[in-house]
């Protein structure tokens, strides 16, 4: 197998990731206008981002409202793309951060700073798999497009400008996930179910749609108190008790994976029942409990061979004397109706005197897996990473790859390697951006160059 890379060019390519890391292209709602729609500071990651892909002999465009760019190298009417996003979550805590967030430093072979694996530096690198195959003397069938997005971490409103207004690839990956490659991605719904509002109590727990909530607290007169701290240890259910507020303990879980948390939300509802047991919104939240504990969902058992079984998640409560709103998320199976589903979901809850109403729908990713280009990009994998049992996966999770036909997710990461990502000291060893690239090569080596 050829060997496309020379030190100089992995050195190129982590001067370049320190370049754009050093931006800190986080979501800034407060300070958006035209040309910069989430904040100055995404449309200089950007920007940077062009001007190294310029400087390696790329013709580059940035849409004129900032929303997302592009770079391409080639001719001809075929379209390979690499797509990956250009925006990080906020670094937190920073006294937590061995150095900054936001001056990348290379320590023992390892880049630190926010975004070094999610995801400006898979971006950034095969930007330099292109450009070390180009210099050797390679001629694409057609043109392999890098493409910029910028609302990763939030909306994907990038995304959505982009297909709207650009071409679509005849294949390609997203460096934004882990090998072995990633061909389905469930539906995701999020969604509440409003109800009237109640002087019983007032209730606020849980909280975003994505997570299985870890902790619930209510304060209580001293009677209901003690009420409910009996129900809760008849239930078996852990809790801590200070003064008259009780707070019911979970495990905090993704919501692709609901079944392995301990959702505190439902628990509490499922005590709260014995004190309150004409409210509808009670019964709802310990009908949710019981099928948690019975390891199904209250939509019973929806799978397909594809993708597996639909999850479930309930987020967040919210008791007012104005409104009762339910925050939940469905990951649903890819060949599956998303209209088949919601349609039993209200039938389910119209007994509980609940309104649905959606909140947001990402579609499937589904792609062959036994095509050409999957099957490809697995012997590749298997080859260089000499994890020869490896297979195609599924995800309850979402990357771009879900925007763009004929894409999937694809790296960047390996099954062996530490998550950094959203968390103090991200980082990304220098050698496993190494393998990861001699991986892309040789896909599109394969797939994409002219014999």
């Amino acid at each position: 197998m050829k060997n496309w890379f020379n030190e100089t060019d992995i050195d190129a390519a982590v001067a370049s990731i320190k370049r754009v890391v050093d931006v800190p292209s986080v979501l800034d709602e407060g300070a958006t206008g035209i040309g910069f729609p989430f904040g100055k500071s995404v449309v200089a990651a950007l920007d940077e981002t062009l001007a190294i892909a310029k400087e390696l002999g790329f013709t580059t465009y940035r849409d004129p409202e900032g929303y997302y760019g592009y770079a391409e190298i080639g001719t001809g009417s075929e379209v390979f793309g690499i797509i990956g996003h250009l925006d990080v979550v906020p670094s937190g805590d920073e006294k937590q951060w061995d150095h900054a967030p936001f001056d990348m430093q290379v320590i023992d072979g390892v880049m630190i700073g926010r975004g070094t694996q999610d995801d400006k530096g898979p971006t950034i690198a095969t930007m330099y798999v292109v450009k070390a195959m180009l210099d050797a003397g390679v001629k694409f069938k057609g043109r392999v497009r890098f493409i910029y997005g910028t609302d990763e971490e939030n909306l994907w409103r990038c995304m959505e400008r982009y297909t709207a207004k650009e071409e679509g690839i005849d294949m390609g990956f997203v460096p934004d996930a882990e090998f072995p490659l990633t061909y389905a991605e469930k539906g995701l719904l999020d969604f509440d179910l409003l109800g009237p509002g109640l002087s019983e109590i007032m209730l606020s727990v849980g909280g975003a749609y994505n997570a299985v909530p870890d902790g619930a607290q209510v304060t209580l007169s001293t009677e209901q108190t003690t009420k409910l701290a009996q129900v809760l240890d008849d239930l078996d259910y852990p809790y801590t008790l200070d003064g008259t507020t009780i707070t019911v303990q979970g495990k905090s879980a993704h919501a692709k994976d609901a079944l392995d948390g301990i959702n505190a939300v439902t628990r509490l509802g499922h005590g709260l029942l014995a004190l309150y047991p004409e409210l509808n919104i009670f019964k709802f939240l310990t009908a949710v409990d019981q099928a948690i504990e019975a390891k199904t969902t209250i939509l019973g058992e929806i799978s397909d061979p594809e993708s597996g079984k639909l999850t479930l998640n309930l987020a967040k409560v919210e008791i007012t004397p104005e409104q009762t709103r339910i925050a939940m998320n469905i990951r649903i199976p890819v060949t599956v109706a998303k209209d088949a589903v919601v349609s039993q979901l209200q039938e389910f809850i119209a007994p509980f005197a609940l309104q649905y109403s959606e909140i947001d729908y990402l579609a499937p990713l589904y792609i062959d897996r036994n095509s050409a280009m999957v099957q490809t990009m697995i012997d590749v994998y298997r080859e260089i990473s000499g994890d020869t049992e490896a297979e195609p996966m599924v995800s309850g999770g979402a990357t771009f790859a879900r925007t763009i036909k004929n894409s999937v997710a694809f790296g960047a990461m390996f099954p062996d390697t530490p998550d950094y990502m959203h968390q103090p000291n991200e980082r990304w060893a220098i050698k496993d951006m190494t393998k990861m690239m001699e991986i892309y090569a040789e896909v599109l080596n394969r797939l994409f160059v002219e014999k």
